[in-house]
């Protein structure tokens, strides 16, 4: 179990991972750091969905490369707009889409529950 992170603490995520065992794992690790609410989508247009519809999350982790040849992209985007800041996680780190978003930290998959944790405080800045 993970130490609670005050940063994380009562915080609402939504998670993107077109693996339905990783999004599950990352619910868990977010879920043992505190976390009030987790809600795993594993393609990009639920993703888009729940930005659109305005839920109130906190931060996103995003699978940069899904199923096929898509990507998390339009949902970093639409992110970038509501102002929800949100981290990549990748197997592709040196993807050179990633470098639109110079804000959002980037972790490679296979990733460690720690530095994904650090990621997420980075990324909320204390928020």
């Amino acid at each position: 179990m993970i130490n609670t992170e005050p940063s994380i603490a009562g915080k609402r995520f939504l998670v993107l991972d077109d693996e339905f065992l990783i999004a599950l794992d990352i619910q868990q690790v977010l879920e043992s750091a505190g976390a009030a609410s987790v809600a795993c989508t594993g393609n990009a247009a639920d993703a888009l969905k729940a930005v659109i519809a305005a839920q109130p999350f906190d931060l996103a982790v995003l699978d940069f490369r899904l199923t096929g040849s898509t990507s998390s992209l339009d949902v970093a985007d639409a992110l970038v707009e509501a102002k929800i800041p949100f981290i990549f996680l990748t197997g592709m780190m040196e993807d050179r889409q990633l470098k639109k978003y110079p804000d959002a930290p980037v972790v490679e998959k296979p990733y460690d529950a720690k530095l994904l944790i650090g990621a997420i405080v980075r990324a909320l800045g204390g928020r």
